[in-house]
């Protein structure tokens, strides 16, 4: 309803209960009664009595209503108030006017406020400003864009607050080309040095994901105050950069500004995500130091930091303060101790909680999944179908979890059914944990007919799951294929590359592994250490051991770990490079990486080839004596080869019989055939009678070879 259909309603309802006999005539009288009431907080008589007198009156009482009826969110009286002024005003002051537009705003009125702002005689900036404000405090970001396009078309000249609100509204639809024109205006206008826009436009840059814009306006900012600060912390946390958040964070301590109690959630959970302990206690210290240990925005991030730092102690003993238990805190080290594998505990915590969330629900269930506790995780499932409807997109993707661990395909089928029924299907979450249950399951007609149905929502995960389902099928050529079409709707990564490497591993397709290393560099793709020990692995099996030394050698060697050291020393034992295995264990232990079984194995291996039998027997021994690794079936097989071999017979005799086992049937027909051929008679025939004792129905007969023809 504008100014005219409200002056119209109004002066019918004024004839209709006016009542002159009871109505004061005295103007300063009856404002002194209104302000009296206003005192008292009774609004609403005020206007009533406002309303009620055919005279106009002062501009500061207006002004006081409509402030008074913003604050109260009263709009039955902020439109009386408005009614009387037009109407009893023949030329209503037009700051009054934004008054009326702000107060509509702010009660969430917008048409109101649109059509005073449309019918209004005279607008001045103040009142453009006041419906851009309206809009975006609104949350109709889009009008105000568009409004303050037409403002500027009028050629009326915007100010800090106009601004302030448009950026704002920027941020909300991340409209960064239209930020980028208002930020050339806000320079021109020469706003620049305004500490509160120039925090809007960080906030912009960021969201948008431009974040060296964001940084860069930051550090233009001459004395970016405590919000300015928050911001650029909240903008590098979200976009994954938590390190650089928690550096920031320093940076504002080092600045001597206050953090806010957000800026403190935001610097903790940063170091939650990247396990930064360190940092994350001497923050705890600055929390204490500012007196913000009760405030629920910080403890609860707070004890979910030490929590998933592994570090349950010092999370308790937060948690058991007075007055910082609460359901965020509760789950918080919950979580905390599932995730660190103390399953029993986390439960008791649970089974003690007054109240739940589906978050507490999750953090348990999560819990008995990532410990492969399937039959606890499904009793659990139970339970919680029995207490609680609450259930979202998580609960679903767990549940579905423990269908794909428990092979129970029915069970899945119906929770599939279950997220149909109830919309939650086309959450790529869910969507995912369908795929890789029928994928586990080995249900591979439903597997590829749900791909082909997530069309409208698969992400890279989704890919990554139908490459890695034809990789697991042997199919490798197929997931090459597959790898083909991804590139049209989504870019893969590191998981994508590394299945896709062990494919052409396992077909030996050298070309397509240089394909695939070569788009990488192109592309400027991370490369880290699982791709890199999977281009090893690759090249190494593919017999092209060059190209698996120098992926090996521009490896930084602060992030060589040991599965890639493993990847390298089985690739040039595999490939008959004895020599340069020994060389290469020599240099890993220089680097300080400790040897594993699967280190040892490429060691042994290296011997064998090499003929090095005492060496051999020194590696053997160390694993165990100075390394405290327990030697494999695997490495007692490459012992037996490396003696027969190589005709250490005596020595052969001598370490099986130390065996803490009994030898496999492949290892007494290798001993039997090394015998046979190096005329070992007496562990020859021992192993003869093993074997016929095992298999009596294919007899072995112990004859040394002729000795011109041992080598067939």
């Amino acid at each position: 309803m504008g100014v005219n259909g409200v002056s119209m309603l109004n002066r019918v309802l004024y004839n209709n209960t006016h009542q002159p006999k009871t109505v004061p005539t005295n103007t300063k009288a009856v404002t002194n009664t209104i302000l009296t009431h206003l005192t008292c907080g009774r609004l609403k008589k005020a206007v009533s009595i406002l309303f009620a007198t055919p005279l106009p009156f002062p501009s500061f009482l207006y002004s006081r209503l409509f402030q008074l009826c913003s604050s109260n969110r009263a709009i039955v009286e902020a439109r009386k108030v408005e009614s009387h002024l037009i109407t009893f005003s023949t030329t209503p002051p037009t700051f009054l006017l934004n008054r009326a537009i702000e107060t509509y705003g702010k009660c969430g009125c917008f048409v109101d406020a649109r059509e005073l702002f449309d019918e209004m005689p005279d607008r001045d900036g103040g009142s453009w400003n006041a419906m851009i404000t309206a809009y975006s405090q609104g949350g109709c970001s889009e009008k105000a864009l568009l409004l303050f396009t037409c403002m500027h078309k009028s050629g009326i000249s915007a100010n800090e607050i106009t601004f302030a609100s448009v950026l704002g509204s920027c941020a909300a639809v991340l409209a960064l080309d239209l930020s980028k024109q208002v930020h050339g205006l806000v320079i021109k206008c020469g706003f620049c040095c305004n500490v509160i826009l120039g925090s809007s436009l960080v906030d912009i840059y960021g969201k948008c994901r431009v974040i060296k814009d964001s940084r860069r306006m930051f550090d233009e900012i001459q004395n970016p105050n405590a919000i300015s600060w928050n911001v650029i912390v909240r903008r590098y946390l979200e976009i994954g950069e938590e390190k650089e958040a928690v550096v920031m964070f320093f940076n504002m301590i080092r600045a001597n500004v206050r953090p806010l109690n957000f800026t403190f959630s935001n610097a903790l959970i940063s170091c939650s995500s990247i396990s930064a302990i360190k940092e994350g206690s001497q923050i705890h210290v600055v929390v204490v130091k500012h007196g913000f240990e009760k405030d629920e925005v910080v403890t609860n991030p707070l004890i979910d930091m030490y929590a998933k730092c592994g570090c349950l102690e010092d999370a308790h003993r937060i948690f058991d303060q007075p007055d910082s238990k609460n359901v965020i805190s509760w789950t918080s080290i919950l979580s905390g101790y599932s995730m660190c594998g103390r399953i029993v505990e986390a439960r008791t915590l649970f089974d003690g909680m007054n109240e739940r969330s589906v978050v507490s629900w999750n953090a348990m269930l999560a819990g008995y999944t990532r410990l492969l506790q399937w039959e606890e995780a499904l009793d659990f499932v139970f339970l919680m179908r029995r207490t609680t409807k609450d259930i979202d997109h998580i609960t679903l993707g767990l549940i579905l979890n423990v269908c794909a661990g428990t092979s129970n395909y029915t069970s899945g089928k119906q929770v599939h059914g279950f997220a149909y029924r109830h919309g939650f299907f086309s959450n790529s979450f869910v969507g995912n944990a369908i795929l890789d249950m029928y994928r586990k399951c080995r249900i591979w007609e439903s597997f590829t007919n749900w791909f082909s149905e997530m069309a409208r929502w698969r992400d890279r995960v989704s890919w990554n799951a139908l490459i890695t389902g034809y990789a697991q099928h042997r199919c490798s050529e197929e997931a090459l294929r597959i790898f083909g079409e991804m590139q049209w709707e989504t870019k893969p990564n590191e998981f994508d590359f590394s299945t896709l490497l062990a494919a052409c591993a396992n077909i030996f397709a050298l070309e397509q592994g240089k394909q695939i290393h070569g788009y990488m560099l192109r592309n400027g793709c991370e490369i880290d250490v699982v791709v890199r020990g999977a281009l090893v692995d690759m090249y190494s099996k593919c017999r092209c051991l060059e190209y698996a030394l120098k992926v090996f050698r521009e490896t930084a060697s602060s992030t060589r770990d040991v599965i890639l050291w493993n990847s390298m020393v089985l690739g040039c034992a595999h490939n008959g490079k004895g020599k340069e295995v020994l060389e290469l264990f020599e240099l890993m232990k220089d680097e300080g990486i400790t040897a594993d079984n699967v280190t040892f194995q490429g060691v042994l291996l290296a011997c064998i080839n090499e003929g090095l039998a005492d060496l051999g027997k020194q590696y053997f021994n160390s694993m165990s004596n100075e390394y405290c690794v327990i030697p494999w079936v695997e490495h007692y097989e490459c012992m037996i080869e490396l003696f027969g071999r190589h005709g250490f017979m005596d020595e052969l005799e001598d370490f099986v019989h130390k065996m803490p086992f009994e030898p496999t049937e492949a290892m007494l027909t290798r001993i039997f055939d090394a015998c046979r051929e190096h005329g070992h008679s007496r562990l020859g025939e021992w192993a003869a009678q093993c074997l016929n004792e095992s298999k009596p129905l294919t007899p072995f007969r112990f004859e040394i070879l002729p000795e011109n023809n041992w080598y067939m």
